[in-house]
């Protein structure tokens, strides 16, 4: 609208507003701001301080709830290891060493799930 200038805080929160009342959604600026903390977070070229700066926070352990991933991002992870370590186990790329003096070979096979 004219006159044209900076958008303030005021401005971008009613036009969340109009913007919700036409999806019938529910968005804030502070949710942009979370979304926005996610992903710096997870960047791998920002250090959580640096993050933690941008953010304004006092403490880097208010920063860090911003690491926790959600489910999806833990089961692909999950499912991505286990098709990882089945590979490992059915083509072996070295044989793995044998224990040290005093271990048990029986334990051992029952803690990592193969015969040594």
């Amino acid at each position: 609208r004219r006159p044209r200038r900076p958008l303030n805080y005021h401005a971008a929160h009613r036009m969340f507003e109009r913007a919700n009342a036409t999806l019938g959604s529910d968005w804030t600026l502070h949710d942009l701001r979370h979304s926005a903390a996610r992903r710096m977070a997870n960047d791998p070229h920002l250090s959580l301080v640096e993050v933690k700066e941008v953010l304004g926070h006092a403490h880097l352990s208010t920063t860090e709830i911003y690491l926790t991933p959600d489910k999806d991002e833990v089961i692909a992870s999950v499912l991505a290891h286990h098709a990882r370590t089945a590979d490992q186990r059915e083509h072996p790329r070295t044989p793995p060493p044998p224990p040290a003096p005093g271990y048990d070979p029986a334990a051992l096979s029952v803690l990592f799930g193969r015969s040594l």
